[in-house]
């Protein structure tokens, strides 16, 4: 899959123009995503120095992207078709309708395929079976 990837508040907690604290998880999932063969492309706002700093301080991470807000590598602005949409399998971003759910989660999705509504499923399904247990024996004394 091609997988874009926001900045702030997606890898590091949004401080922009300054870069947060990394996220728990954040560059190890997208490390691991990148060993599974995922495309990983930067996707942020940044720009000149401020776009130099995040992709530095994912390579001192250890995380290198295929490209930074482009398809491809190669890929000019100058061009006369030059548009800033990219074209991604999936796009994560702090500000995807819902939030961004945290890492394991992403990578649960990733790996597994699964969509919002399946993880919601389980989590329900998970919250059912605890709560028939405790309506056991014991669950009636203690409602």
């Amino acid at each position: 899959m091609i997988i874009a990837v926001d900045f702030d508040g997606t890898i590091v907690e949004h401080k922009y123009p300054y870069i947060g604290k990394e996220i728990p998880f954040a560059i190890e999932t997208l490390k691991k995503l990148k060993e599974e063969r995922h495309t990983l492309i930067l996707w942020t706002v940044r720009e000149g120095k401020l776009l130099e700093e995040a992709i530095n301080f994912c390579k001192e991470k250890g995380l290198e992207f295929y490209a930074v807000n482009s398809n491809y590598p190669e890929e000019k602005k100058s061009h006369d078709n030059f548009s800033r949409k990219l074209k991604a399998d999936l796009f994560i971003d702090d500000r995807n309708l819902g939030g961004l759910p945290d890492w394991g989660t992403i990578y649960r999705m990733v790996k597994n395929k699964l969509t919002f509504e399946e993880i919601y499923s389980e989590q329900e399904d998970s919250e059912e079976r605890y709560t028939k247990r405790k309506s056991g024996i014991f669950g009636r004394f203690f409602k």
